[in-house]
């Protein structure tokens, strides 16, 4: 079950209460008020949701949001565990053969562990096992990428639709020379939207993007080492050789761990 990733809310607030507090530093509490401006926020929000708009078709705009929602959350890999049930699993089917895991396959939780196994229980040979697997991260990196884009797009639209800002706020500011009160205004909407612009898409869509993309890596990651798990218990690999393959790709204190747990093992046996 994936849980709430406090780091990404941290940073976001983060940036916004160090750029606060270094304007609070030179113009105190009305310097940071100043530094609120609607008009700004209409145009620089307003442009980049019309430019999603624009860019994809509706079933991908309703997606934003879960997307969105995936770069606050965190997924709980535990894999030296993952290492041992596969260890366990081949430990098994070596001894009694691979229909033994079928009462097994109800209790995984990961639904590509449980698919592996069962196509290891069902028959299949190695190569169209890391066929079907491999095709199925293929896709699911694919489908992760097609979220991801709308992020990425946004942070591209958001510094352009600051700059268009600009250019409003100069053009209203050249129009209106002959009245001085509104100078002011004009400037602010020409250079708060450059400002909003850049926040929104280095403080949020890109860091968002930024992250999506690490946790595509690690699921990525975590699933060659299922593959390769599964592909031991499919050949009916030595339990042993299999856990020292599989340990390769843990950290290395939880190699160390795993060793003196396999030592154990061997020393209760004999």
């Amino acid at each position: 079950m994936k849980k709430f990733d406090a780091l990404t809310p941290f940073g976001m607030i983060l940036g916004i209460i160090m750029i606060g507090l270094g304007i609070f530093s030179n113009k105190g509490f009305e310097g940071v008020t100043s530094f609120f401006d609607i008009p700004s926020l209409f145009i620089v929000l307003g442009g980049v949701t019309a430019g999603i708009l624009i860019s994809f078709n509706n079933q991908e705009v309703k997606k934003i949001f879960i997307v969105m929602r995936e770069s606050f959350r965190k997924d709980n890999y535990d894999l030296p565990k993952l290492v041992k049930m596969i260890v366990r699993f081949s430990e098994r089917a070596r001894k009694e053969g691979l229909l033994s895991l079928e009462d097994e396959i109800i209790d995984i939780e990961d639904p590509f562990v449980r698919k592996g196994v069962l196509l290891a229980v069902d028959g299949m040979d190695g190569e169209q096992i890391e066929e079907i697997l491999s095709s199925e991260i293929q896709a699911m990196e694919e489908r992760h990428r097609k979220g991801r884009v709308l992020l990425e797009k946004a942070g591209e639209y958001a510094p352009s639709w600051g700059m268009i800002g600009t250019l409003i706020g100069l053009v209203l500011m050249l129009n209106g020379l002959n009245d001085p009160s509104t100078l002011g205004p004009n400037m602010a909407i020409a250079l708060m939207t450059t400002l909003y612009g850049t926040l929104l898409a280095n403080l949020v869509f890109l860091p968002m993007a930024a992250k999506l993309a690490m946790k595509t890596e690690q699921e990525v990651f975590v699933r060659q080492v299922i593959i390769q798990g599964i592909m031991g218990i499919q050949s009916g690999e030595n339990p042993r050789l299999l856990r020292e393959k599989l340990a390769s790709y843990l950290t290395r204190d939880a190699q160390v761990e795993s060793e003196e747990e396999t030592e154990d093992e061997w020393e209760k046996v004999s």
